[in-house]
C-alpha cells in the first residue's frame, strides 16, 4: 500500500500542487434507454425493464446521498431523453453541484450511424441539454458503439472540451488536431462488467456474474494504488442501477474512504480537462495518438 507521504516519483507531477494523481468518478444514468439499445427485444417487457428503472426509483437517490456525505463532485452523463423525462433527478444532480455530460439523445448505437447522422445526434442532445441544465454540456460520452472518424473535430468544433469513450491510456490525451480532452475508460474501472445481470433476456449472454463484492472492491482498491503509484487519471465508471443498490453502496462508500485518505485529485471530468488543457496544451509528437493518426492517414489518404 502507498504511502500518502510518498511524492511522486517522476520528474514533475501533471496534477495541481499537492496531489500525486487525479481520480473522476463518472456515473452513467440512463434509466431504460441503456438495455433498450443493447437488446430491443426487451421493448415493453416491464419485469425485464424494472432491472434498469431501479436506478430512476432507488440508485440515483443513493448515489447522491452517499456522495452528498462524502462530499464529492461527480460527473454524471445522461442521454437527453432521460433528462427530459426525469426533472427532478437532473435538478437535484445539478443542484448538488455535479456535473452533467452528454450521452447522446436517446442512448443510440452509433456504430449503426454514419458520421453525418451522428454529429446530428450530438447536437440534438446539446440543444435539449443546454436547455434543461441551463449551461451547455461540455463532455460526451458515446452511448453505445463507436464513432466515425472525423467526430472527434466534430465535438471540438460544437464546444465540447473532453470525451470519454476510447481506452488505450491511463492519462488524458488529446484527440490529434484537436483540443478535444479524451479522459480514458477502463473496463476493470467499470461496475457492468462485475455486476450487470438479468435472466432473460440474458445479461451477460454467458450468465458469468454476479462478482464478489469484497474482491471487487479489492480490484478496484489495488487499481487504485497502481494509478496513484503512478501519478495517473483514475477514472471509475458506474450506474444507478448497479452501484446504487443497498448492499453495493457500501463497496462504493469504502472505496472513496481509500480515495479521500490519499493525496488524489477527487474531481470532475470538466474540471480534469481544463487543467490538461491548460498544462499540456498538445501530445507529444510520440503519443500513442498520433503516431496511430499518421498511420490511418497514409493508409486512408
Amino acid at each position: 500500500m502507498p504511502d500518502k507521504n510518498t511524492m511522486f516519483t517522476g520528474s514533475t507531477s501533471p496534477w495541481p500542487q499537492g496531489y500525486r494523481s487525479a481520480a473522476v468518478i463518472t456515473i452513467d444514468f440512463n434509466d431504460i434507454y441503456g438495455i433498450l439499445t443493447q437488446a430491443p427485444a426487451v421493448e415493453g417487457r416491464d419485469k425485464t425493464l424494472s432491472v434498469w428503472r431501479y436506478g430512476t426509483l432507488r440508485g440515483v437517490d443513493r448515489l447522491l446521498n452517499l456522495l452528498a456525505k462524502k462530499q464529492v463532485k461527480t460527473t454524471w452523463c445522461l442521454p437527453a431523453i432521460v433528462a427530459q423525462e426525469q426533472p427532478l433527478l437532473l435538478e437535484r444532480i445539478l443542484a448538488e453541484g455535479h456535473e452533467v455530460a452528454c450521452a447522446g439523445d436517446q442512448h443510440e448505437d452509433f456504430s449503426a450511424m454514419s458520421l453525418e447522422e451522428q454529429v446530428a445526434c450530438a447536437r440534438r442532445a446539446t440543444e435539449k441539454l443546454t436547455a434543461l441544465c441551463g449551461r451547455a454540456p461540455r463532455g460526451f460520452r458515446t452511448p453505445a458503439g463507436q464513432w466515425k472518424p472525423g467526430f472527434a473535430q466534430a465535438l471540438s468544433g460544437m464546444g465540447f472540451q473532453w470525451s470519454s469513450c476510447w481506452r488505450g491510456d491511463d492519462l488524458p490525451y488529446f484527440h490529434p488536431g484537436t483540443p478535444l480532452v479524451e479522459l480514458p475508460l477502463h473496463y476493470e474501472l467499470e461496475d457492468e462488467p462485475y455486476f450487470a445481470f438479468n435472466l432473460s433476456p440474458a445479461v451477460p449472454p454467458g450468465q458469468s456474474r454476479i462478482a464478489s463484492y469484497q474482491e471487487t472492491l479489492a480490484n478496484m482498491t489495488q487499481d487504485f494504488y497502481g494509478y496513484h503509484r503512478f501519478g495517473l487519471c483514475y477514472l471509475l465508471r458506474l450506474h444507478p442501477e448497479i452501484m446504487g443498490t443497498a448492499g453495493r453502496i457500501s463497496l462504493l462508500e469504502a472505496l472513496i474512504d481509500t480515495l479521500q485518505q490519499q493525496p488524489v485529485w477527487l474531481t470532475t471530468a470538466e474540471s480534469v480537462a481544463e487543467h490538461w488543457r491548460s498544462s499540456q496544451p498538445a501530445n507529444t509528437p510520440d503519443h500513442p495518438a498520433e503516431i496511430f493518426q499518421r498511420l490511418w492517414e497514409q493508409n486512408h489518404g
